[in-house]
Parts: C-alpha cells; sequence; structure tokens
C-alpha cells in the first residue's frame, strides 16, 4: 500500500505540476505527499524531480517513470472497474462497424437494449461490407463474420459461423446440381465485388484438407444481402451463412448443395485495436455481445423472426 501511495502522490504532484495541487487532489497536507516522493526516492536509489517553492521539474528518470506510473494506474483502474458492481458507469460514444447484412440483423438490433443498460454510452453504428480500417478510421470496436486476416488487431470469438452453398429450386432445375465443389466453375456463382469483403474466396473440406476456391458469375455485388435476394430469385449459387439462410432452406426457397464438403465452422468476431487501456464502454460492450451471442434461445429467436 505505501508503494502504490507513493507512486499515486508522485504521479500527482509530476501531472499538477507542485505539492500543494497534489495535496488537494488527494485531500493531505503538502509535507505528507513530499514524504511520500522522498521515500520512493530513496526506495529506487535515483532523483525523480527537482523541487523548488515555485515549480516541479522532472529529471530524466523521473519523466520516463511517469510514463510507466501513469500506465500501471491507468491498467488498475481499469481492472477495479471490470469487477466492480456498478462502482464505475460505463459512459462516452463508441463507435461500432459491422458487415451490413449481419448488423442489421443481430447488432442493430441489439443497440436498444444496451444503450437502455448504459444510459450514459452514446453509440455510432456504421454497417459495411468492406472490411473497414478501425485503427486509422477511429473505430472502436468492429463484429467481424469469418476468418480474419492476420494483423496487430485484438479479436474476441462471440460465436461459431457456419456457411451453406445455397441455390434456389429453379436455379438448380434450370442449371443442374453441383456434385463436387470444382463443378461451381460451370455454373453462376454470385459472389461479393470485393475481395476484401472475402479475401480467400469459399472455403471447401475436400479429401479432409480446407480448400478455397473462386467462383464467378455474371454478376457480383458488395452487398451481401443483394446477394442472398439474387439467389432467392434464381440467378444462381451462393455462399452464405447459416444465420442469413436457415429458414429460407426450412422453407424450401433454398436448396442448400455440397454439404459434404462443407468447410468447419468459423467465427463471429469483435475486433478491436489494442487491449490495454480499452474504455469502460467498449468492454461492457462486448461483454454484453458475449453473452446474447452465446446463448442458443437467441439464435433460435432470431431465425424464427426471420
Amino acid at each position: 500500500m505505501d508503494k502504490l501511495k507513493q507512486i499515486e502522490s508522485f504521479a500527482q504532484a509530476a501531472t499538477k505540476g507542485s505539492l500543494t495541487a497534489a495535496a488537494i487532489a488527494e485531500g493531505v497536507a503538502p509535507a505528507v505527499i513530499g514524504r511520500r516522493i522522498d521515500a520512493l526516492e530513496s526506495r529506487l536509489g535515483v532523483k525523480l524531480m527537482v523541487r523548488t517553492t515555485r515549480r516541479i521539474t522532472l529529471t530524466h528518470e523521473g519523466s520516463a517513470f511517469l510514463e510507466d506510473c501513469q500506465r500501471v494506474l491507468a491498467d488498475l483502474n481499469n481492472a477495479e472497474a471490470s469487477v466492480s458492481a456498478g462502482g464505475v458507469k460505463a459512459s462516452g460514444y463508441i463507435r461500432i462497424t459491422a458487415p451490413a447484412g449481419f448488423g442489421r440483423r443481430h447488432v442493430a438490433t441489439l443497440v436498444p437494449s444496451f444503450i437502455g443498460m448504459h444510459p450514459d454510452v452514446n453509440v455510432s453504428l456504421s454497417l459495411s461490407d468492406r472490411i473497414v480500417d478501425i485503427a486509422n478510421e477511429g473505430v472502436d470496436c468492429a463484429v467481424r463474420v469469418g476468418d480474419l486476416p492476420d494483423s496487430s488487431l485484438v479479436s474476441v470469438r462471440l460465436a461459431d459461423n457456419r456457411r451453406l452453398c445455397v441455390a434456389s429450386p429453379a436455379y438448380l432445375q434450370r442449371a443442374g446440381t453441383p456434385t463436387r465443389p470444382s463443378e461451381l466453375y460451370q455454373h453462376e456463382c454470385l459472389t461479393f465485388s470485393s475481395d476484401a469483403s472475402q479475401p480467400r474466396g469459399w472455403v471447401f473440406t475436400i479429401d479432409g484438407a480446407i480448400t478455397h476456391l473462386r467462383p464467378a458469375g455474371r454478376v457480383d455485388c458488395s452487398d451481401g444481402q443483394v446477394l442472398h435476394e439474387w439467389c432467392l430469385a434464381g440467378l444462381g449459387i451462393a455462399w452464405r451463412s447459416m444465420w442469413e439462410v436457415e429458414q429460407d432452406v426450412a422453407g424450401g426457397r433454398l436448396v442448400s448443395v455440397l454439404d459434404e464438403f462443407a468447410s468447419p465452422p468459423n467465427g463471429i468476431y469483435a475486433v478491436f485495436p489494442q487491449r490495454k487501456h480499452l474504455p469502460l464502454r467498449v468492454r461492457v460492450w462486448i461483454d454484453f455481445l458475449k453473452h446474447t451471442y452465446g446463448d442458443a434461445s437467441y439464435w433460435r429467436a432470431a431465425t424464427a423472426q426471420v
């Protein structure tokens, strides 16, 4: 406890520029702050600051130590906030991005409940099928579906996601049903127009190995919902997520093909730039998604409403 108090007092004095201001912030006498800093310097064996009656000047060692102290104190505050039972309220502005189709059904619909739980948080949701550069575009959290590209970003897996090859009965009657993934090259396939949306193409398990194919067709689109509608209209075969087409398959509007070559489930992820000093509003949003998506009853209810 003495060590922590010494560090807190040093950081307060260095940040506020005087022992008096630090003492007021901590509710103690200036002499107490001075004794704590003296004890800290004695323990470390270095001079951290030069003190006069008017100002404080950090030494080179003091400046470097201040950065480390501020980081440690911030981590401690975050740790306490994450386990406190309502002791700290999430607040501020959070920018979120998600794929258009998934975002409409499974992100936007959750925002009212989330802000109801956290009335001091403001949410800005951007829906796009391009992979947003969250680090450079000021986004706090991205919800992403599918394989993640290698990057310095941090991710949390929220749920599994399974993809199917589907087509309308009318298309299959007209063009035939493929029996192997390689036959997709002889079919009209409905694909994303941006490689960034599905950088590795369609994924199958062939002879026990994961295989990536890039079939094509006469039309493509950057919006997954449009691809889904084109598939229903009989324009071709689409590779879509189970959460999107499950009700259409159950209702006979779409037929799944190549099921024996289906790839293992990939994931639904929350992605964010870094883990240290993650604002509480972002952490509670990620926890909210993880709790919601981890509940099997949520997916049964969501697909039943489609």
